[in-house]
């Protein structure tokens, strides 16, 4: 729960949310935070604070993968946010290498997914750049909001690319 700070200024920020369809209130943050660390805590969801090099005390965003049921299906899922003073330097790209490395060490999560937006230019760079391979659009939802998404594939197992 110490990250709460650093999750409120992330998910209010009009900047960093303007792919997610604006800023979400602060009303139930707390909460929506609290689950996270009992998922954490689970083993469910995996949740790192990105810190650029140098800046120990600065935190610059989050990476995450969880699990969902999509459809009727599990599936397991990566998203990432950084603050606007701290993108284009790449934290983002690193971190979800960092994460997907973690992954393929652990031999866990199999295939992940990832949704950005479809005018996303940056997020779907970075799902280009780590290997991940395009499978269309589709709308996702996200905080009560229809979103317009590409949905990215990786397999984390064998040849590294999903199917």
């Amino acid at each position: 729960m110490d990250d709460l700070p650093l999750y409120e200024r992330l998910v209010t920020d009009p900047v960093t949310m303007a792919e997610l369809g604006g800023p979400l209130p602060r009303e139930g943050l707390s909460d929506k935070l609290r689950g996270i660390v009992e998922d954490v805590g689970a083993g469910r969801v995996w949740y790192s604070v990105i810190v650029p090099d140098g800046l120990t005390a600065v935190a610059a965003g989050t990476v995450c993968i969880w699990s969902h049921d999509w459809e009727g299906e599990a599936i397991n899922e990566i998203g990432w946010m950084v603050l606007p003073s701290f993108q284009g330097r790449g934290l983002a790209t690193e971190a979800v290498r960092a994460l997907l490395a973690r992954a393929r060490a652990e031999d866990r999560w199999d295939v992940i997914h990832a949704y950005p937006g479809i005018t996303n230019g940056a997020s779907n760079a970075i799902c280009r750049k780590t290997g991940f391979s395009l499978n269309g659009e589709r709308d996702i939802e996200y905080a009560g909001r229809t979103l317009r998404c590409n949905h990215w594939r990786l397999g984390l197992r064998s040849s590294g690319r999903a199917r």
